[in-house]
């Protein structure tokens, strides 16, 4: 079924819809992360610095520090900030109570990357984010040579707060890619819909349907509208080239029927015994069989034949057929059946084959009827790949000076075949030579 085909055109467009979906939704939950990162790490500096001045301001004025804020010498701090504030102990205080507090730089680092650290104006602040204290964030400020009050505020809020959003984050592009993805599945069903019927029309014309037609795509004007057009111009050349082939072969097949039955009557006036003679009516039959060829495959062209179907001992036939073609035939028909087919159809393909098996290949020639299945085979060099490839064509011969191939023969056979709705095929046997099997199980009714 093509709907659960996942090499299917639909999935494919999918695919790339649920694709962009997910670089857009990367790219935006990229920028909001990060956003949202920068200013919980801004608060968080603010906060921090905002009790950092208040203490400042407590202990120039009683001497003591908060209950909440620690009093370090320069040992107790922890690196960061001990780095920072090197030398700030011993430089006078500029920031005073109600003046600007001095901008600051923002942290660089995310919760989950390295501590990063914030000076300026003998403030110094840093996040830490390794263990094991987790997301805090510290403050120091120098209030004499050998000692600082040091904050610490608890970030633990605002990495949870970016954490659920990097999570709703997730969770909505997957619920937009659940709408997504079916909803571009379906939207590719009218492209799928044409894409299929011009393959079914296509098929119809490669199986001789000459005058099946893609047609016109509504108000559709894109580039399958252009290949369906094309599509149809090319049906209407092959149909109205294969049309001038016809006629002409039938032109030509009945133009010749005239003067040829003329050079028949001349040609039985000759004398009897002379060697002449036996070349000229010899030469005749040939041209004679030529241009019954060539009606034939006319009326096979123009689809004017029908099959009339009749029971008819498989075995019986075949035997007496490669009987009265006067060739060294093996023919073995032990589990032959009796089907109902059209036996002048089957005598004609069955002749066309052992003629062309003792003219091209070699001896033995072997005809084998299994059921409604005429295998021939002969021993020679086998099909050449051309017919392999592309089947019976006409107006070619195996004789050398022509080069290498099959007259029309074959191309009687196959059209005859095709009026019983059967099944003929040519392969080269395992064991070297050439082998034609005509299968006429597909259309022939067992009696």
């Amino acid at each position: 079924m093509d709907f659960l085909n996942p090499r299917a055109l639909r999935w494919k467009i999918a695919a790339l819809a649920a694709a962009a979906c997910c670089a857009v939704a990367a790219v935006i939950g990229f920028l909001v992360h990060d956003a949202t990162r920068e200013r919980g790490l801004r608060v968080g500096t603010e906060r921090t610095l905002t009790r950092l001045i208040a203490a400042e301001r407590e202990y120039d004025r009683t001497g003591r520090a908060p209950a909440d804020i620690d009093v370090r010498s320069r040992s107790e701090l922890p690196e960061p900030l001990a780095r920072d504030l090197a030398g700030f102990a011993e430089q006078p205080r500029t920031d005073q109570p109600g003046t600007d507090l001095p901008e600051t730089d923002q942290p660089e680092a995310d919760p989950p990357a390295p501590a990063a650290s914030d000076t300026g104006g003998g403030y110094a602040t840093w996040y830490d984010a390794d263990p094991p204290n987790w997301f805090w964030m510290w403050g120091a400020v120098a209030v004499d040579d050998d000692r600082f009050l040091v904050v610490r505020d608890d970030m633990s809020t605002e990495v949870r707060s970016l954490q659920l959003l990097d999570r709703s984050i997730v969770k909505s592009v997957l619920a937009a890619l659940l709408f997504v993805v079916p909803l571009a599945a379906l939207a590719t069903e009218p492209i799928n819909r044409r894409l299929r019927h011009g393959a079914r029309t296509a098929r119809r014309i490669a199986d001789g349907e000459l005058d099946a037609r893609i047609g016109p795509a509504g108000r559709a004007r894109d580039e399958i509208t252009e290949m369906s057009a094309a599509v149809d111009d090319m049906a209407g050349a092959l149909q109205r080239k294969l049309e001038n082939e016809r006629r002409f072969t039938a032109d030509v097949a009945h133009e010749l029927r005239t003067p040829l039955m003329g050079l028949v009557t001349a040609a039985g006036l000759l004398p009897e015994d002379d060697e002449a003679t036996g070349l000229v009516r010899d030469r005749l039959r040939a041209l004679n069989a030529l241009v019954e060829d060539l009606l034939e495959i006319s009326r096979l062209d123009a689809g004017a034949e029908r099959a009339r179907l009749d029971p008819v001992p498989l075995g019986e036939l075949v035997a007496d057929v490669v009987r009265r073609t006067g060739t060294d035939t093996d023919v073995t028909a032990a589990d032959a059946e009796v089907v109902e087919t059209d036996p002048r159809r089957v005598e004609r393909i069955v002749v066309n084959l052992v003629t062309n098996a003792h003219r091209h290949g070699a001896a033995p020639v072997e005809v084998t009827v299994t059921g409604a299945r005429i295998a021939v085979r002969d021993h020679g060099p086998g099909f050449p790949p051309d017919l392999l490839e592309r089947g019976p064509q006409r107006f070619r011969t195996g004789a050398s000076e022509r080069g290498r191939g099959h007259g029309l023969g074959l191309t009687v056979a196959q059209g005859q075949a095709e009026v019983l709705g059967a099944r003929l095929t040519f392969t080269n046997a395992p064991g070297g030579g050439a082998l034609a099997v005509l299968d006429l199980a597909p259309a022939a009714h067992t009696a």
